[in-house]
């Protein structure tokens, strides 16, 4: 089941790199599709690549990725035991992306997490945050609001939590951030060792 799973993901990824469906092909020079097991539990969507993931086609490589591994350390996990990706899959030069090139791309991410099914979704910042209410039906709030707070959602497929949690990248530009980032991060770490002993 879990071979026929990975066969599925890496012909999306296949999918990705071929991908024409919007101009951001033109500016990439690797599409980061995603990477972690293809049974996480745990999932972590953000926009999309910036500088570095654009060079190395990996998520997460850069400032905001280092930060991301300390958070993941707060919560008790790390990088080896969740799947991280993106809404984008392709280099955002402006580091945002039209309603259009949204739109082109968030079938890979509905098909990526109907495969690997996680149990937790963390929405990292306000695009993933914003597609996953709409996708589950969610009255859309501010992140201000959101924040760290668990939303239980079911479709045909899924029942999974989401949780949205103000991006990386935003605490480096607004310092006082981060410690509001570490609090939800070790919330999640809270929650995660409840619901283990629950199972």
């Amino acid at each position: 089941m879990e071979d026929s799973r990975r066969e599925i993901l890496e012909e999306l990824r296949r999918e990705v790199e071929n991908c024409r469906k919007c101009p951001l092909w033109k500016t990439r020079k690797k599409p980061v599709f995603g990477e972690g097991p293809v049974d996480a539990e745990i999932m972590l969507i953000g926009l999309g690549p910036g500088y570095h993931e654009n060079i190395e086609g990996r998520p997460f490589v850069g400032a905001a990725g280092k930060l991301l591994d300390k958070l993941l350390e707060l919560a008790g996990l790390n990088r080896t035991e969740v799947y991280i990706t993106n809404v984008m899959k392709c280099y955002l030069p402006e580091n945002k992306a039209s309603e259009e090139e949204i739109e082109a791309c968030t079938p890979y991410l509905d098909k990526q997490i109907e495969i690997i099914q996680p149990r937790i979704m963390v929405a990292l910042g306000n695009v993933a945050a914003e597609y996953l209410f709409k996708k589950f039906g969610l009255k859309r709030q501010s992140m201000g609001k959101i924040h760290g707070k668990i939303y239980r959602v079911s479709s045909l497929i899924l029942q999974a939590e989401i949780i949205p949690m103000y991006h990386p990248a935003s605490a480096l530009r607004n310092p006082p951030l981060r410690t509001v980032l570490m609090e939800d991060w070790r919330k999640l770490g809270e929650h995660l060792k409840n619901s283990m002993n629950r199972v």
